[in-house]
């Protein structure tokens, strides 16, 4: 368990981290310099967001968390069985049976592995011990889905309840995979649960950035946080301009999702939101571009670098709360 209010000499802050799949790196390296004036107390994130916030929340440095961005090797993200590498078949075959071109079960393990290591298994290990009377609540991490069955977004481990299971007992990893599952690219986590009228039925969790892909109203209004800043970090233009080479239904699908998940990259931000908010320029580079290159990992960390450092440059709480009261 996290004790709150206990985080050395640096201010405290929250930090909600937006989707983007493999644009997530450029949130790691923002987070490198925002970790430099404030130590974090509640986390939360949608896709590359989620598994970003789950490392902060159990524990890993910023540090920590660039030497693991740079170890990952990012092409075993595309994960198949024996059946689902076969041409052309293949793939129809995932998408017909298993409602994803490829099964996610690597991204989950990576993170189940990797929050292990710090003792972290269930969001029973993320409660915050209360130490004020200002209690904001109980989970240090939240993470973002999508549950399509029901038309709702989940804020998790909370809203687990839903489905009869016990919000301490949900595995954080398996939260991270339902957060990550990219509607036919990867495969959705079928939840079987009864209904109030008693029926069974399956409910189809997915990527949380259909519904919230960046959350970062998440802690406004929170007892207790009301002096506390929200540090947004967002995946942003300027891009390069890019077109997709389609030569079959398999790098169709992928450009589908590609501009699907780009267009949250360049809604429209209300300023008061725009002002907390780390924008990190993505360079071209797209969610789904599992075959990155190490060049482009390290310019794409470089630039949450660089943005942070502007961002933090002008960046003066006191002032944010003049103007815009208690968000």
């Amino acid at each position: 368990m996290f004790m709150a209010g206990i985080t050395g000499k640096k201010q405290k802050a929250n930090a909600v981290f937006e989707g983007g799949g493999i644009k997530g790196i450029g949130i790691a390296g923002a987070f490198s310099v925002a970790s430099e004036h404030y130590n974090w107390m509640y986390v939360a994130g949608t896709s590359a967001g989620a598994i970003v916030a789950s490392l902060v929340a159990a524990g890993y440095t910023a540090e920590e968390i660039r030497d693991l961005i740079f170890s990952i090797d990012y092409r075993r993200f595309e994960d198949n069985d024996m059946v689902g590498k076969l041409p052309l078949f293949g793939p129809a075959w995932n998408l017909k049976v298993n409602l994803g071109l490829y099964k996610g079960d690597y991204i989950e393990n990576w993170v189940r592995e990797a929050l292990k290591a710090k003792g972290i298994e269930s969001f029973g290990d993320l409660v915050v011990v209360n130490r004020s009377t200002d209690f904001p609540g109980r989970y240090r991490l939240r993470v973002i889905a999508s549950d399509i069955t029901a038309g709702k977004m989940l804020v998790l481990p909370q809203d687990i309840s839903r489905y009869g299971i016990d919000p301490d007992k949900l595995e954080v990893a398996t939260a991270v995979r339902m957060s990550i599952s990219i509607p036919f690219f990867f495969e959705p986590v079928q939840v079987a649960h009864k209904t109030e009228d008693g029926r069974e039925v399956n409910s189809c969790i997915v990527d949380g950035g259909l519904l919230s892909n960046f959350p970062v109203w998440l802690f406004d209004n929170c007892t207790g946080l009301k002096n506390m800043p929200t540090i947004g970090f967002k995946l942003t233009g300027p891009n390069e301009e890019r077109r997709n080479h389609i030569d079959g239904p398999i790098s169709m699908l992928k450009a589908l999702f590609g501009t699907m998940l780009e267009a949250h990259d360049n809604k429209f931000v209300e300023e008061k939101n725009f002002k907390r908010t780390i924008a990190i320029p993505t360079l071209g580079i797209r969610a789904t571009d599992f075959g990155i290159s190490e060049e482009r990992i390290r310019l794409l960390y470089d630039s949450g670098v660089a943005a942070a450092r502007d961002f933090f440059k002008d960046w003066n709480y006191r002032y944010f709360l003049l103007k815009y009261g208690h968000r």
